[in-house]
């Protein structure tokens, strides 16, 4: 079957008489024993139906998580105390403040490097345990090379995790690339409707999926029932929100290309993620506090378009410019999303 098709059909009860066309939400904490289940926290039909769809998608087997940085740090678990991590100097903040964490604890040794320049990619990867890659990257939308530099990494004796939160399975498949891990913040465009808090961990790598199943059960880092079947109902549409987002953030990025009060437009030419970067932060503020449409929020991938500046975090890399708006383009109609857009550019140009 093809992505579109997997998305609807994967996970589904058999084609049968009197079963649910959908799989049910099983809320039970303990099961009779003597089967595969056991108790609450080692499985659910429902988390099984969730990871069956995505791990389909993904191209490898799935495990559900309470929340993206759940599974961010269940796999930065698995580094050896003292071990080099290599991940990008522009990524998510909240993987980056896991790794300072485990800095001032002395458990890893990261290394953020920029991942757009290919030897020195390569040069760090000496001696890694892990290399950590996003692709785009959030929020300075840098395409990297993943392939070139999985190769390098596995020749260095590393593992690699590329996070796919942005691009999604719809528009790149990272294991296809040799990568080990593929790690979702299933709260944005798998579930894409902003009312779930879940991640996800995909691998091709049986042992890999047996040791992180172990820390999942021992941690309780699970999603609960409700989420996992409010994330799965999400995954049905994942293809159909991903073309419309991608075709509106198009659009938008053609329109902003024209103006002249912008510093910089960043698309990495697909997917919905866009950057803008204004001459000032003052500037980045003033508009994303004057539109009426687009949400100022910090979150991303839902069916409605935010908005954010993200040096308003501390933990943001200070490399990243402080007028630079990170635009999660949603699937409302293009002409609306730029009426609004364009006049909160207009009032902060005044």
């Amino acid at each position: 079957m093809r992505p579109a098709t997997q998305a609807v059909h994967v996970g589904r009860p058999p084609h049968e008489p009197d079963q649910p066309l959908n799989t049910p939400i099983t809320m039970a904490s303990t099961y009779v024993a003597g089967g595969d289940l056991e108790y609450g926290r080692y499985a659910n039909p429902t988390w099984d139906a969730f990871e069956q769809a995505l791990g389909t998608l993904e191209g490898g087997r799935c495990l559900a998580f309470s929340s993206g940085l759940a599974a961010v740090a269940t796999i930065l678990d698995l580094v050896g105390q003292g071990q080099k991590v290599v991940a990008p100097r522009h990524s998510y903040t909240g993987t980056v403040m896991q790794l300072n964490d485990l800095e001032l604890r002395e458990r890893v040794a990261p290394v953020l490097v920029d991942m757009t320049d290919l030897d020195a990619v390569v040069a760090a990867c000496d001696d890694a345990s892990l290399v950590w890659l996003e692709s785009p990257s959030n929020p300075a939308m840098e395409v990297v090379d993943v392939e070139a530099i999985t190769k390098a990494a596995h020749a260095a004796g590393a593992y690699v995790v590329v996070d796919n939160t942005f691009a999604t399975p719809v528009l790149q498949r990272p294991l296809e690339w040799g990568v080990d891990l593929v790690v979702h913040s299933a709260t944005k465009y798998l579930s894409g409707h902003s009312d779930v808090l879940m991640g996800a961990v995909v691998t091709r790598d049986e042992e890999l999926l047996r040791v992180l199943k172990g820390r999942r059960d021992l941690l309780g880092a699970i999603p609960g029932t409700f989420e996992a079947w409010l994330a799965l109902r999400g995954l049905r549409t994942l293809h159909l929100r991903v073309e419309k987002a991608q075709a509106n953030a198009q659009e938008l990025v053609r329109r902003l290309g024209e103006r002249t009060d912008l510093t910089e437009v960043r698309y990495p030419g697909f997917g919905g993620m866009v950057s803008i970067v204004l001459p000032t932060g003052d500037h980045a503020d003033l508009v994303q506090h004057s539109t009426r449409l687009w949400v100022y929020a910090t979150s991303l991938g839902g069916v409605e378009s935010t908005l954010e500046r993200r040096r308003r975090w501390q933990a943001e890399a200070p490399t990243i410019p402080d007028g630079l708006l990170r635009l999660s383009v949603g699937i409302e109609d293009v002409e609306d999303l730029w009426d609004d857009l364009s006049q909160a550019l207009d009032v902060a140009g005044r």
